[in-house]
């Protein structure tokens, strides 16, 4: 991947707030020099970043730097931010960086970046192609799975918002660690149609297709053992309608929230059954991924194995260009796609 330098780089900046869902008009692609390193910094060519609808958090007018949270606000002026797959241009001699090395960090929407070392994380040998390695969201899934939840063999699981990079990894997951019936949720029939052909659904409710209780109830007749919930809203309330007696259901997203056509993409608001909560022994958490960062060497280890038994796969979308990037945002926002959506640069 190695190639001479350039000396300008392009970047896609914040060019005001939005107050609802954001538009191209929210956003311009500029042509500035080249970032040049301070000390301690690392000059890296990105080469993948990633799109993610929790990119509305970071930029919605409001929005301020809330602990906890792994995003920084953004204020008009800003270059936009997101997880990215980089090369190593230049390296500090003490960091034990050369040129050519593959680097995690989170300036992404750039061509090039200027990174802390403490910022960036070397990737090692993995599969062939370093972006499932990188930008996928195989180990968020799993660590959800095998540490929030524990699942077991037999269990019924449901994952809401299944057609998304972690939920599209997520229903694979389940079914490699014997689940008994996977179940997910989706914003649309054809979207449902390739989760059970393709990765490991058993069965799909489909958002507007009638309450999503209902639907829930029909498709996990024996009720939830176990949910992973990405979108919360109705999803987390039938979640809780249709779980079993001491059910577990970690929450990792807010979807419902930061897909909505109003408000800052900060909040979503849930009603939840509390009397179902106590009858049935619920265990509801928040969860991340970060809380359990043993899991990721064992997801690496783990996902190696499944690939190269065709267990598994990595379902997402490759966009080509980072002039098209804005538009993959508002695409992926607009449910255009399954699994991640990757920008190429």
């Amino acid at each position: 991947m190695t190639e001479t330098p350039r000396t300008t780089s392009r970047e896609v900046r914040l060019v005001a707030r939005p107050t609802g869902l954001p538009g191209p008009e929210h956003f311009t692609l500029i042509t500035t020099p080249r970032p040049v390193p301070a000390a301690g910094e690392v000059l890296v060519r990105n080469r993948f970043f990633l799109i993610a609808s929790s990119l509305r958090m970071m930029i919605s007018e409001g929005a301020e730097d809330v602990p906890g949270v792994p995003f920084p606000a953004l204020r008009p002026g800003d270059t936009l931010g997101a997880t990215t797959l980089g090369e190593v241009v230049l390296a500090p001699a003490d960091s034990g960086l050369t040129p050519g090395d593959l680097l995690v960090h989170r300036r992404g929407w750039r061509e090039y970046a200027a990174v802390p070392v403490a910022d960036c994380e070397r990737l090692d040998a993995g599969p062939a192609d370093p972006v499932e390695a990188a930008l996928g969201h195989g180990w968020t899934a799993y660590a959800a799975l095998t540490r929030a939840l524990r699942v077991e063999p037999g269990d019924t699981v449901f994952i809401t918002g299944a057609s998304g990079a972690i939920g599209s990894m997520a229903g694979q997951i389940a079914r490699r660690l014997g689940a008994g019936r996977v179940v997910g949720s989706a914003g649309s029939a054809a979207k449902a149609e390739r989760l059970v052909e393709e990765f490991g659904y058993d069965a799909v409710v489909v958002r507007g297709a009638g309450p999503v209780v209902e639907q829930l109830a029909a498709a996990a007749p024996d009720g939830i053992d176990k949910c992973l919930d990405l979108v919360g809203g109705e999803q987390l309330s039938a979640a809780v309608a249709v779980a079993n007696h001491g059910a577990r259901i970690a929450v990792m997203g807010s979807l419902s929230g930061q897909l909505a056509a109003t408000g800052t993409g900060r909040t979503a608001p849930v009603s939840l059954d509390s009397v179902q909560l106590l009858l049935k022994r619920i265990t509801l958490v928040g969860y991340s991924a970060d809380d359990d960062p043993q899991a990721q060497p064992e997801w690496a280890r783990t996902y190696r194995e499944w690939r190269e038994a065709g267990l598994i796969s990595f379902p997402h979308q490759r966009i080509a260009g980072i002039e098209n990037a804005v538009q993959a945002q508002l695409d992926t926002a607009a449910g255009r796609y399954l699994g991640a959506v990757v920008v190429a640069l």
